[in-house]
């Protein structure tokens, strides 16, 4: 199999570093030696937000890639991938034991609001870096109180502005009804979305319905937000309940314009289980490329994202956004391990997770560039809407 072009994208993060660290003393913090960087992460491969499996499978096969190709700095990188099963008890188990029993460096790319809501006071009070998580929860970028934590998914707030606005301009005459989590994640979502509608959202959010993790169904708020009239739906849910609700929308024919947060916008985990034909014209958001639209056949970093895939992790799916994200998150976090040098400390690292600018990686869209700082951790500033059509999602002109 030919990766080489995905060594050429990964040449950054590989060989000896610049000639100035080569000279530097070496200063090294837990799971740090001359020939290993050991890092975890939870992941719910279990429980309810399973369908976020993906990601773990994807990140691990990176580092796998990275290592075989010579390491981070002539380090092999060892990341521990535990299970959290989307469980804040399990999460802090497990954490504690990367922390406690496997001594990593820090904790990187945990996926799931929930579990890393679950471990954020833990970590910070150790001082272990819990960088560039897949959550993007108002909380976890927040310098002041909780310093050693770094967001990488966008901004739930900034994605629900985005559908608010964007529902301002093209539908105006819009009634609109939103299924929400009702924890940090769907809350903050439903906050963007009212700072995005502005002095509209009171008339235009005709009804919400939240449903709790534990709920076994949520066909009665979708009957809930049907009988209010609406004509729009907003779902700010995870992969399970968001698949459960288009389902049930198709059982009671209701036909409302659906617009689907990029956590539930996965092909291969939602679209496909519930039949693409119950997802036609929908709208998300989008910040990376997709493998499967045609628009990107030619493209170099698609072509080495599905050559990856098909080496490092072949049983899951280039088309599973879920499977990309982890993709795009594992070169960030390689970033950062690299600009580290031969510092690598707990406190070196925040600092190299913080002071991106106008940094890419593979698969991000055009004119979408990684930047943060020292007073504002997230990464992302704009996003792009997409509709989907026949069999994939298409990126509407800005």
């Amino acid at each position: 199999m030919k990766v080489s072009t995905m060594v050429g994208v990964s040449a950054l993060l590989l060989g000896c570093h610049a000639v100035d660290a080569i000279a530097a003393e070496k200063h090294y913090g837990p799971g740090v030696t001359d020939t290993e960087i050991k890092i975890g992460q939870t992941v719910p491969y279990s429980g309810p937000a399973s369908a976020f499996s993906s990601y773990g499978r994807v990140m691990t096969g990176y580092f796998q890639m990275l290592n075989e190709a010579g390491g981070i700095n002539g380090r092999k990188v060892n990341l521990i991938s535990l299970d959290n099963a989307y469980s804040p008890p399990k999460a802090i188990e497990q954490t504690r034991k990367l922390v406690d029993d496997d001594g990593v460096l820090a904790e990187v790319g945990t996926v799931g609001t929930v579990p890393n809501v679950a471990v954020q006071k833990y970590l910070n009070q150790n001082k272990v870096p819990q960088v560039f998580i897949s959550a993007g929860g108002r909380r976890f970028n927040d310098p002041q109180n909780f310093p050693w934590t770094v967001p990488f998914y966008p901004p739930f707030e900034m994605e629900g502005a985005t559908f608010g606005k964007f529902i301002l301009n093209k539908m105006p005459n819009a009634k609109i009804a939103v299924l929400y989590q009702n924890d940090d994640y769907g809350k903050d979502y439903l906050t963007g979305l009212k700072t995005g509608l502005g002095g509209e959202s009171a008339a235009k959010i005709v009804a919400e319905a939240s449903y709790e993790l534990s709920s076994p169904t949520v066909d009665s708020e979708v009957l809930k937000l049907k009988a209010s009239g609406a004509d729009t739906l907003v779902y700010f849910a995870t992969p399970k309940f968001a698949a459960q609700a288009i389902k049930k929308i198709n059982e009671i024919n209701w036909k409302p314009v659906q617009f689907l947060a990029s956590p539930v916008n996965s092909i291969q985990g939602v679209l496909m289980p519930v039949g693409l034909e119950n997802v036609q014209g929908a709208y998300t958001t989008q910040f990376a490329k997709q493998a499967s639209d045609p628009a990107w056949a030619d493209d170099q970093e698609v072509k080495d994202y599905i050559a990856f895939m098909k080496k490092w992790a072949p049983n899951d799916s280039p088309n599973d956004f879920v499977a990309l994200s982890g993709y795009i998150n594992a070169q960030a976090i390689a970033k950062g391990l690299q600009r580290c040098g031969d510092n690598l400390t707990r406190e070196n690292l925040l600092t190299q997770a913080t002071s991106f600018n106008k940094d890419r990686v593979g698969m991000l869209l055009p004119g979408i560039e990684l930047t943060n700082s020292k007073d504002n951790y997230a990464p992302y500033r704009a996003l792009r809407m997409a509709i989907f059509e026949k069999t994939s999602w298409k990126l509407l002109d800005e």
